[in-house]
């Protein structure tokens, strides 16, 4: 199905510099908001707590809750509303992973049935001791690492046909990971010391379609979790998994992308780069606009009637989305068209 003209000619290339300010201020607001609230809102799987999930009889505000849980010290949990209005149900986050557990399920059922002389209904009650949780947030941080230097090997070695600087740069970011270990730094900034490690080499080696990608895909996780921050949204294991889907499917809209520009600098050969991509851009902007727009339909279906339990899944899936969508456009291709610009200057 084709619904733009083959003949379109919109000028994406020439936009590049608007774009790349837009990319800059959308990166540089979420790093000042994740600044300014301490990290990301981070969710019990990862700090450790105790999450309880209540069904009630009426409608009650937080504070009245937390008022009749004070005898057993969870006045400071944090209390909201969960799933369709009508239904009265809550959660009850307690981020204190050192919390006593034993007993603890019984007598929120007794304190809140005593406040309100209503029936109250035990649907979840979970903990996350602070092991766990420190460990499950080192997972996820290697898990977004690993994902993107893996991409950058593939990446290289389709496009470029670069498998030994490949390989390469996987032995030095390995030993990276390795002396970071060693100095016991948190994996949080492990992941970030070779992220950045990880560009340079890119540089250094001149693997321009992989550093295309890889910025491409850094710009996409950082903005949906600066979005995460504005929206104070918790960051949970659903979220990194949202997270891993969004890389997967920013980098597929990347790579048709790429595939097309290889194909018209190989038949185009006296035309100028940024031309090739431009024409590269539009030819495959119906497939991109097509995909774009019926993933969106279906997250947005999941947005809407999925409940709450994937509410904040399918929020960070239609975020990432679109700026997805937009990363392949604006900011995978231009990025190496910056390069070759930069290359010509040298000679």
């Amino acid at each position: 199905m084709q619904f733009i003209k083959d003949d379109i000619n919109i000028n994406f290339i020439g936009n590049r510099k608007k774009a790349y300010a837009f990319s800059l201020a959308l990166i540089v607001i979420s790093i000042l908001l994740l600044i300014y609230r301490g990290g990301p809102n981070l969710g019990v799987d990862f700090t450790g707590g105790i999450l309880i999930q209540v069904k009630m009889a009426k409608a009650h505000t937080p504070a009245e809750i937390k008022e009749a849980l004070k005898p057993v010290n969870l006045e400071d949990s944090i209390i909201q509303e969960f799933g369709e209005k009508d239904l009265f149900e809550y959660l009850i986050r307690v981020q204190r992973p050192d919390m006593e557990s034993e007993g603890l399920e019984n007598k929120v059922i007794k304190l809140l049935s005593d406040k309100f002389g209503e029936s109250i209904e035990m649907r979840s009650f979970e903990m996350v001791g602070p092991k766990v949780g420190s460990d499950l947030r080192d997972k996820a941080s290697m898990a977004i690492l690993f994902s993107l230097l893996l991409i950058s090997i593939y990446i290289s070695g389709r496009f470029e046909l670069k498998w030994l600087k490949s390989i390469t740069m996987a032995v030095v970011l390995g030993f990276v990971v390795l002396i970071a270990s060693k100095m016991k730094i948190s994996m949080v900034w492990i992941s970030i010391i070779v992220l950045i490690a990880t560009i340079i080499l890119l540089w250094v080696l001149k693997l321009k379609y992989a550093m295309g990608a890889v910025i491409a895909l850094v710009h996409d996780v950082t903005i949906t979790v600066g979005v995460f921050a504005l929206t104070d949204r918790e960051i949970s294991l659903s979220i990194i998994a949202a997270l891993l889907t969004i890389i997967g499917y920013s980098l597929n809209d990347t790579i048709v992308v790429f595939d097309r520009i290889r194909e018209n600098i190989a038949r185009f050969k006296k035309r100028e780069l940024g031309e090739v991509m431009n024409s590269s851009i539009n030819q495959t902007l119906s497939r991109t606009i097509l995909t774009a727009a019926t993933t969106l339909v279906a997250v947005i279906a999941l947005y809407v009637l999925g409940g709450a339990v994937i509410h904040d899944f399918a929020f960070a899936m239609m975020v990432g989305i679109v700026i997805g969508t937009y990363s392949s456009i604006f900011v995978a291709s231009p990025i190496i068209l910056a390069w070759e610009g930069k290359t010509e200057k040298k000679k």
